[in-house]
């Protein structure tokens, strides 16, 4: 009897305690599996608790860009407005950017790799998101020396900061300081600053180590611009760990040879129980997840094990 008085049941659970304990587990098992163990654990799944941190990397990698849109859609409302990091990859469209700056002003930390980005996006998206104290815009190619300066002006909390680049998108260009003198000049609170394979110069370093003081990891490998050795780090910039401009390693492959073989499915799926009505009546198109009426309409999403079309991914940070 004692020992039946101490049991406590999982359903029992406070929403919050039982969100804590599910992001844990992997975005599948929350999205495909929990939800039908009982009503109690579908319930904290709708809500806020385990949406907190949402990250999409791994299978923004496996899926097309429009199921990406609809996926933060779902993720971000569910958040409710409790988001405090995101990370997802492959963006395409400005509704999306749009979606995440008018939802998600509460972000703190803010991965958004491999996106397609203009300058006017980042302008709109940042004056929404001056909580961010980390952000990492790597391998977005279609910003430039005006997008740092908008996020340096208004992301003044700003403490990690990632632009690398992929060498292919940099080869054969110019040397150029402008991003870095964006940097330089409106990120003073920089401690970690990632900037590989981009095109500085020595003096654009010069002015990022004179004018961000608590900067304490550099990251500049691939920058061939930069002669470190004309720059005297131990005693002009002590306290500053400068990785690069060599790289090592550089051709290990990293497991990406994997991509090039064919997508399989894995053994589940999983549906979209919120819904948008289409006030049609017709097959939605892509566009019809924005009419925000309703919610989203019952969409299947299937997660991949390979990719495609590995042409349009790069590796990682190096």
């Amino acid at each position: 009897m004692e020992e039946a008085a101490d049991f406590r049941d999982w359903k029992d659970l406070l929403p919050d305690l039982q969100g804590a304990i599910f992001t844990h587990l992997s975005l599948e098992e929350r999205l495909s599996i929990v939800p039908s163990v009982c009503k109690s654990w579908a319930s904290t799944l709708a809500g806020p608790y385990c949406w907190q941190e949402i990250d999409l990397e791994e299978w923004c990698n496996q899926t097309e860009p429009d199921k990406i849109d609809r996926m933060l859609v779902l993720l971000i409302t569910r958040s409710s407005g409790s988001l405090r990091k995101l990370t997802v990859s492959c963006v395409q469209s400005e509704k999306t950017f749009t979606f995440i700056a008018e939802n998600a002003g509460s972000l703190q930390t803010l991965r958004l790799q491999r996106c397609n980005m203009t300058d006017s996006i980042v302008e709109h998206l940042t004056k929404k998101l001056s909580m961010l104290s980390f952000l990492d815009v790597s391998y977005c190619n279609k910003i430039g020396a005006h997008a740092l300066e908008t996020i340096g002006k208004n992301c003044t909390m700003l403490e990690v900061f990632y632009r690398n680049m992929h060498p292919i998108d940099t080869s054969d260009k110019p040397f150029d300081d402008d991003e870095a003198i964006a940097i330089s000049t409106t990120m003073p609170n920089l401690k970690h600053l990632g900037i590989a394979y981009q095109l500085v110069k020595t003096e654009g370093l010069l002015q990022i180590l004179s004018n961000c003081p608590k900067l304490e990891l550099l990251d500049l490998r691939g920058c061939w611009g930069v002669n470190i050795e004309n720059i005297s780090l131990e005693k002009d910039f002590p306290n500053v760990k400068v990785l690069g401009p060599h790289v090592v390693d550089y051709h290990e492959n990293n497991g990406w040879d994997d991509f090039s073989e064919p997508s399989e499915y894995l053994g589940w799926d999983f549906f979209v129980d919120e819904y948008y009505d289409d006030d049609d009546e017709e097959e939605s198109d892509s566009d019809d997840i924005w009419d925000d009426e309703e919610g989203l309409e019952e969409i299947q999403f299937t997660f991949y094990q390979g990719i495609e079309n590995a042409g349009m991914f790069v590796p990682p940070s190096p």
